[in-house]
């Protein structure tokens, strides 16, 4: 049977938990949190739609002891992003709840994968890895999957054609020193600088104006709503089945680096293989010297974070 325990029943929690549903991903989906009430709750609301969804699951609230038999463990549990803050300013006070988290789940003899969604991602992904004492292929963060998809989305709308065609990512950092791997992007199987080459009314500066509408569309989301969920709630679940379906899907991930790349070794933004066991392994792209050096730099960022905290 398949089985998800969801740490954090916030606003990214219960989009993954409603997506998870609504998608019929898992069998069986337990929910933890602070707040035993809200998580009790959230169970009793979903358990209530089952009617409408795709498949038989079992939900419910429940403890960290859930965790001993769990497939994956994913956590969205943290304080949210403030108005103006960067994700970089989220480290101390959430670094210290993913440690409380994970020796939590470690004790109840964990075996599973950990999938980590909270801000700021790369970081507090390095410190799930280094708390947990599991190999780097079982502890994987989000990463720039929503960046890329928002990425993907933005040059639909441009060149008008489906989100689904458009092969392109974000990597490094999911922050503010994310990149856009121009030099690998493709429309279907056709590279982009050539599709481009065919449209006259686009020029290569509308997609440098994609690239910072990329960048700021959280904070922007951040200002109107308070908070970003419904992207990121489905990027997880995409993330999910394609380990619970043992796909080999390549996904932008925040994985180690131990060599694939020139920059840091920390976790960072970049394609990967996923599979019921985890990441697979590192997809190598043939980087630009620009992307080469924007790589490198997004990753002494987060080297320098880590190095403050303790974590390298």
């Amino acid at each position: 049977m398949s089985k998800v325990v969801l740490v954090g029943t916030g606003f990214v929690g219960m989009s993954y938990a409603y997506a998870l549903v609504n998608q019929g991903t898992v069998e069986h989906l337990v929910l933890i949190d602070v707040n035993q009430d809200k998580a009790e709750g959230e169970a009793m609301d979903l358990n209530h739609g089952l009617a409408f969804g795709p498949r038989k699951m079992t939900i419910e609230a429940g403890t960290y002891a859930d965790a001993k038999d769990a497939d994956l463990v994913v956590i969205t549990a943290g304080v949210n992003q403030k108005p103006g803050e960067s994700r970089l300013d989220l480290l101390t006070r959430n670094a210290a709840i993913m440690k409380s988290i994970v020796q939590s789940v470690m004790r109840e003899g964990f075996e599973g994968l950990f999938l980590v969604a909270t801000n700021p991602v790369d970081i507090l992904t390095h410190v799930v890895y280094k708390e947990s004492g599991l190999p780097k292929e079982r502890v994987i963060g989000s990463g720039t999957s929503l960046d890329t998809a928002r990425l993907r989305y933005e040059i639909s709308k441009l060149i008008e054609i489906d989100t689904r065609n458009v092969h392109a990512y974000i990597l490094g950092e999911h922050g503010d020193s994310e990149f856009v791997c121009w030099s690998n992007a493709n429309i279907g199987a056709k590279p982009l600088a050539d599709v481009l080459a065919t449209m006259d009314s686009i020029q290569f500066e509308d997609l440098e104006k994609i690239a910072g509408r990329v960048r700021s569309a959280a904070a922007e989301i951040i200002k109107r709503k308070q908070a970003t969920y419904y992207g990121i709630g489905m990027a997880l679940v995409r993330i999910t089945a394609a380990i619970f379906n043992n796909e080999n899907r390549i996904l932008p991930l925040s994985v180690l680096n131990t060599g694939e790349y020139d920059c840091d070794p920390v976790y960072i933004g970049l394609p990967a293989v996923i599979n019921k066991n985890g990441i697979h392994h590192i997809v190598q792209l043939n980087l630009s010297s620009a992307e080469q050096v924007a790589l490198k730099r997004s990753s002494g960022i987060l080297k320098d974070a880590l190095d403050h905290m303790g974590y390298l």
